[in-house]
C-alpha cells in the first residue's frame, strides 16, 4: 500500500510541475509557447540512468564508468533544463516572470523524477523495473 501512495504523490507532483510550466507558457500576459521545449528535456533526463542500469551489474560495490557517465550525462540535461529558460529570458524572448514559474516547475518535475528513482529504485517486490 506505501507503493501506491508514493505513485499518487510523485504523479501529483508531476501535475503540479506541468501545471507551473503551462502557467509560464499560456497566461495572457506572457502568451509565448517556448519554455515547452523543456518537455525534450523531462523526457530525456531519466534516460542515461535507466540504461546504466540495465547494463551494469550492481554487486560491485566500487563506481563504474558506465553509471558514472550516466550520471554525466543526466546532470548535463538537468543543467541545460535549468538554462534553457534563463537564456530566453535574457533574450527577451520570454519575460522574466514567466521563467520564474518555468524554474518552479523545473524544480518540482526533477524532485519528482528524483523521487521515483530513490522510491522505486531498490529492486524488491515494487520496483520500476518490472514494468
Amino acid at each position: 500500500m506505501a507503493g501506491i501512495k508514493a505513485l499518487i504523490s510523485l504523479s501529483f507532483g508531476g501535475a503540479i510541475g506541468l501545471m507551473f510550466l503551462m502557467l509560464g507558457c499560456a497566461l495572457p500576459v506572457y502568451d509565448k509557447y517556448w519554455p515547452l521545449f523543456l518537455l525534450f528535456f523531462y523526457i530525456l533526463s531519466p534516460i542515461p540512468y535507466c540504461i546504466s542500469r540495465r547494463v551494469v551489474d550492481d554487486t560491485d560495490s566500487a563506481s563504474n564508468a558506465c553509471k558514472e557517465l550516466a550520471i554525466f550525462l543526466t546532470t548535463g540535461i538537468v543543467i541545460s533544463a535549468f538554462g534553457l529558460p534563463i537564456v530566453f529570458a535574457r533574450a527577451a524572448v520570454i519575460a522574466w516572470g514567466a521563467c520564474a514559474l518555468v524554474l518552479t516547475g523545473n524544480v518540482v518535475i526533477f524532485s519528482t523524477i528524483l523521487g521515483f528513482f530513490i522510491v522505486f529504485g531498490s529492486n524488491d517486490d515494487f520496483s520500476w523495473q518490472q514494468w
